[in-house]
């Protein structure tokens, strides 16, 4: 088995359009929330969104390709393009044959299907675009990526919720590990916010009315989010002979269904997929010096995987910092997982650990050390990057400090 390494990262989010802005914000605390934007006030009771502010798709693609792209895939496009000049990559002499590219995405493309339905059942229009299913297949954006830098391995995507951008970047750590592939890009996309979804989403009643508050006394629930993260996975051994700037290394795995409650967390269920992570990675319990919580800020969800934590980690848990980027980038939900990768990844290499934003008491049962507001200098030899999804799907990702 082969050691993996990160080698690009790509982001676009509610924190900014790259990933330099996403990480100065995170540092600072900031949250990217703000008043629902393109959307009639009187339609909705959700008012609040981590929104991608300020697009505009002809920046970063031309009207006859846009035919072709919903918002989640254009994201996905933005974050790859990002991640690849980071790593300095080149898919010729027969890489192409040998990267693959594994993405995440749980409601896929909802914006272009909402258009559609609308044509159809209010405008009264008779036929659809016929680019309505290339654009709204869950597999858009993994196929567009292939196609954008001609890369022929193995290309696939993964839906499982909330936890689906963790599970894509699992399995191409597993690929490149393997031998499978040497490189891999990876992550994933989203795009929600269409007045059909956010309908759905508003009937659940677990969208806070203000903002999101993970772990919190006063917590109201998740903020959906928007964007994409890609991260460049890369056989250690390719990475150093070609001199290559080592962000850190994904050194673990877990995976666990809960096989319980469609929607209520299951204790057991997370606390397997870290065990199983860490077994994974070799790596002990008491080595693990931060954990990028799933923390949606939702009642169930913060107690539970507080639970959890303390399952796995005993009384070592009492010194891990936690902390939920949610609070700041919103719930992503296919997306999710590959934001708070690459927040993990970033504070290992910088040596810094983003805080829990809009912290304010502890709430019942959540009592750990959330690093409430304020971002925290720490060297971390090795965390934890945490997703449970709807459905009982579970997924967590061990990431450590890269050494030679």
């Amino acid at each position: 088995m082969r050691r993996v390494v990160v080698t690009g990262i790509g982001t676009i989010s509610a924190l900014g359009p790259d990933t330099g802005a996403f990480w100065d914000n995170l540092c600072a605390g900031r949250s990217g929330i703000g008043p629902l934007e393109g959307f009639p006030a009187n339609g909705l009771s959700i008012r609040v969104a981590a929104q991608v502010r300020g697009y505009d798709p002809l920046t970063h693609f031309d009207e006859r390709r846009l035919d072709l792209l919903d918002r989640f895939s254009q994201f996905a496009l933005i974050a790859a393009r990002e991640a690849v000049c980071d790593s300095r990559l080149h898919f010729g002499g027969g890489l192409a044959e040998q990267t693959a590219v594994v993405m995440g995405a749980g409601m896929a493309g909802k914006t272009s299907e909402d258009e559609a339905y609308h044509q159809l059942y209010v405008e009264g229009q008779k036929r659809f675009s016929p680019y309505l299913v290339p654009r709204s297949m869950a597999n858009a954006a993994a196929s567009q990526i292939t196609m954008e830098f001609g890369i022929t391995g193995p290309g696939l995507t993964v839906s499982t919720a909330c936890a689906a951008s963790t599970h894509a970047a699992g399995l191409a750590f597993g690929m490149v590990r393997s031998g499978q592939c040497e490189v891999a890009l990876a992550g994933g996309s989203e795009a929600p916010f269409a007045f059909g979804p956010l309908k759905s989403w508003e009937a659940i009643r677990i969208v806070a009315p203000d903002t999101c508050r993970p772990f919190s006394r006063d917590r109201k629930g998740m903020v959906l989010g928007e964007g994409a993260a890609v991260l460049v996975l890369e056989s250690e051994e390719r990475a150093r002979a070609r001199g290559a700037k080592i962000y850190a290394e994904i050194a673990g795995f877990g995976m666990s269904s809960d096989a319980g409650h469609i929607t209520q967390p299951s204790e057991t269920g997370a606390a397997a997929a870290m065990q199983a992570a860490l077994r994974d990675a070799g790596i002990a319990p008491d080595s693990i010096g931060y954990i990028n919580a799933h923390g949606t800020g939702t009642a169930a969800n913060d107690p539970t995987e507080t639970k959890a934590i303390r399952r796995v980690f005993g009384a070592h848990a009492d010194r891990v910092p936690v902390s939920s980027t949610k609070s700041m980038h919103g719930h992503a939900l296919g997306a999710a997982g590959s934001l708070e990768l690459a927040a993990t990844v970033l504070a290992i290499h910088h040596g810094v650990l983003p805080p829990t934003a809009n912290f304010t008491a502890p709430g019942e049962g959540c009592d750990l050390d959330y690093i409430p507001n304020h971002a925290r200098a720490a060297r971390v030899d090795a965390a934890l990057s945490n997703s449970f999804a709807f459905g009982g799907l579970n997924a967590v990702l061990c990431v450590r400090r890269w050494s030679a």
